[in-house]
């Protein structure tokens, strides 16, 4: 699963308490125009827009979202609640974008998103669902569903913000040990997929890295500079051990259904070890 997670910096969430139909911003029961002018924003910022909503599904008074930087340097999440979902649009997006403050509500707690949206994949209700709710038993104010976040093929998903830690197969009772690992500044490496704020390359180089040398808290691994050549990135990070660059190769990975609702199997990238040094 390394180096799977989608590149995202910043991001916006906003509760809609659905149904969310296959492409949410184009098919949820949202006001007239919202999702359009959402689906807007997202290409012209550069930010990724989720609906979410609670696992009991209850439409409430208000909506809830949330403005995310997921770093790489001092990763941040803001809340605001909404009388109307439609002030979402009033909100400074442009300063999301450039992945500064848009002037909401610091929040100092993890926030948990398990993907569920069966619509777009079987695969995602099926094994979502009941990963939401086992997650949602043990931190029931940071845990929300929400719409596609990419890697049907890894049901059930769930990112850890706000640094934007992918987590993959995970299983209903891994739940509460994977989030509480994260909210203590650690990392569960064997469900990890990656992190948002950085290329799929670099994400494969940083999970080779922290297998290696056990580096297990999410500071371990900081800031990175990479090179290109052909297949192959020489990534270089600055860790709690020292500066080491890790060296993969990209290749096509073995042949398997990308979707529950795939018919022919596909072969993603993956990348292999080259091997990792002092720098």
């Amino acid at each position: 699963m390394a180096g799977t997670a989608s590149t995202i910096r910043d991001w916006l969430l906003v509760e809609h308490a659905g149904p969310w139909g296959v492409r949410a911003l184009r098919d949820a029961r949202l006001p007239a125009g919202l999702g359009r002018s959402l689906r807007g924003r997202e290409r012209a910022l550069g930010i990724r827009v989720l609906l979410i909503r609670r696992t009991d599904r209850r439409a409430r008074d208000r909506s809830s979202c949330f403005a995310i930087h997921t770093g790489p340097e001092r990763p941040w999440i803001e809340r605001s609640d909404l009388a109307d979902i439609r002030e979402v649009l009033d909100l400074d997006l442009e300063a999301l974008g450039r992945g500064a403050s848009p002037g909401l509500t610091r929040l100092d707690a993890p926030l948990f998103c398990v993907c569920t949206h069966g619509r777009r994949d079987p695969c995602c209700a099926e094994r979502g669902r009941p990963l939401a709710l086992a997650l949602s038993a043990a931190f029931p104010e940071e845990t929300w569903e929400s719409t596609h976040i990419g890697g049907d093929r890894f049901a059930g998903n769930m990112i850890a913000f706000p640094h934007g830690l992918y987590f993959g197969r995970v299983e209903p009772g891994d739940a509460a040990g994977i989030a509480s690992m994260f909210a203590a500044g650690g990392v569960d490496l064997e469900h990890l997929r990656g992190r948002a704020c950085r290329p799929m390359d670099v994400q494969a180089a940083e999970h080779y890295l922290r297998v290696a040398r056990d580096l297990r808290r999410i500071d371990d691994v900081g800031g990175h500079d990479a090179v290109r050549s052909g297949a192959e990135t020489a990534a270089t990070f600055r860790t709690s051990v020292g500066t080491l660059r890790v060296s993969v190769r990209r290749r096509l990975g073995p042949r398997e259904l990308l979707t529950c609702h795939s018919e022919i199997p596909e072969r993603p990238p993956d990348y292999e070890l080259v091997g990792i040094e002092d720098a």
